[in-house]
């Protein structure tokens, strides 16, 4: 029998092509930031916000149902199927972009798309916290995140410039295509199971409370992740928080930077700028979070996002609104890594990837609740309002998570 070993060091090889993969499956995601808002206005001649939005919307809920699947899935059939079935199921989304004639095939792009990235991200997830053990989990949620979303950053940024070189379509949608050949290819040849790296952990591992437990059914760890649990529920409601105010940025920053007349080369800079701090601030965030503990950080984060939104809702020029996104970077960078790290602190290693999906489930579900609650208001009171709406919101779970929930990376007695 082949003796399992975890750890970052001990694994390096492999977390590193899981780095790789999970930038290229950012990627696959940027390709839509810049371009998306603007082709519904240009190309689909879309005037109102809540239709806009519905292709987030369509997003959200597909990602949000294949998170909760992809964790069963991982656990039944092992990881790396699961992240081979997901960049197969990437294959058409670039067609669908580049050739599709209505929005409502853009809208269907997205339900595959996020289907692809349920099954893509959360795997790549659920990967790197069985390589290496509790010990440097932070870190590994970290440097997953950070090459996630600076992938997002890179080709929201390339597909901006490459939009107004040479047009919305297909220009942007080509490094799309390039990226889910890239992945699907190393996912296939170079990526190897790590499904009894979690089985081992398992016999070692210390449960946080007698109801966290190893032999919980699937009702059990949603009803636990959701509800019963105060620091996992506490994650739960702030991820979908965060999500509900990047479904807002995605969606509605571009239509209000255009609005005031910035370029389309402006405005792929600041739909760039937002998830490249996000991203690089993650490679410190997640490992501050193993030293100082996870509650700080989600607490701050959340406050610094709602700071940065009431900034977009009041600025009017491209400086303010530069200030404005490195600022909620920021704030996501504190926040995003550390909800996965508490997550992986709590939860038993046998439901683990469960608990992960429970978790995405409520965190990408975010997406569509801000695409319709944004979209509403924006269409009634104009953007700026739904940006501060979202911005209170924000604050608000960051002082939820302050007063509910316990420390996790220490296990204290809840």
């Amino acid at each position: 029998m082949t003796l399992i070993a975890l750890g970052l060091r001990q694994n390096l090889a492999q977390f590193l092509l899981l780095v790789a993969v999970n930038a290229l499956v950012g990627g696959t995601l940027g390709q839509e930031r810049t371009v998306l808002p603007l082709l519904a206005g240009q190309v689909f001649h879309l005037d109102l916000y809540t239709s806009v939005l519905t292709y987030i919307l369509a997003f959200g809920v597909a990602k949000a149902a294949t998170n909760y699947f992809a964790g069963t899935l991982s656990d039944r059939y092992g990881r790396k199927p699961v992240l081979v079935a997901g960049w197969l199921i990437a294959i058409p989304v670039p067609l669908l972009l580049i050739f599709g004639d209505s929005w409502g095939w853009i809208v269907a792009a997205n339900v595959v798309l996020g289907i692809s990235q349920g099954l893509t991200w959360s795997t790549t997830v659920m990967m790197k916290m069985d390589l290496v053990g509790p010990e440097r989990r932070g870190l590994a949620m970290g440097l997953n995140e950070a090459a996630g979303y600076l992938g997002v950053a890179g080709t929201a940024l390339a597909t901006g410039y490459i939009a107004s070189a040479y047009g919305l379509r297909p220009g942007p949608f080509l490094l799309g295509a390039a990226f889910i050949a890239v992945g699907l290819g190393l996912s296939v040849l170079a990526i190897r199971e790590t499904h009894h790296h979690a089985k081992a952990e398992a016999a070692s591992h210390v449960s946080a409370h007698a109801g966290a437990h190893a032999g919980l059914t699937n009702r059990e760890v949603f009803t636990l992740t959701s509800f019963r649990d105060k620091s996992l529920s506490s994650v739960s409601q702030a991820g979908m928080v965060n999500n509900l105010n990047d479904g807002l940025a995605w969606g509605l920053f571009p239509v209000l930077f255009a609005t005031a007349g910035l370029s389309i080369e402006r405005i792929g800079i600041l739909a760039a700028v937002y998830p490249a701090v996000w991203g690089a601030g993650q490679l410190v965030t997640g490992a501050l979070s193993d030293r100082i503990g996870r509650k700080p950080l989600i607490v701050g984060g959340m406050i610094v996002q709602g700071a940065a939104l009431a900034m977009v809702a009041v600025g009017a020029d491209f400086g303010i609104w530069l200030a404005a996104v490195i600022l909620l970077g920021a704030g996501t960078a504190m926040v995003y890594p550390t909800l996965l790290a508490a997550i992986g602190d709590v939860a038993h290693p046998h439901w683990r990837a469960r608990s992960v999906g429970v978790y995405r489930l409520w965190r990408d579900g975010g997406f569509a609740v801000g695409a319709l609650l944004s979209g509403i208001i924006a269409d009634v009171y104009g953007i700026p309002a739904a940006v501060g709406v979202v911005a209170g919101l924000t604050a608000a779970s960051g002082v939820l998570v302050a007063v509910r929930m316990r420390s996790t990376d220490h296990h204290p007695a809840a």
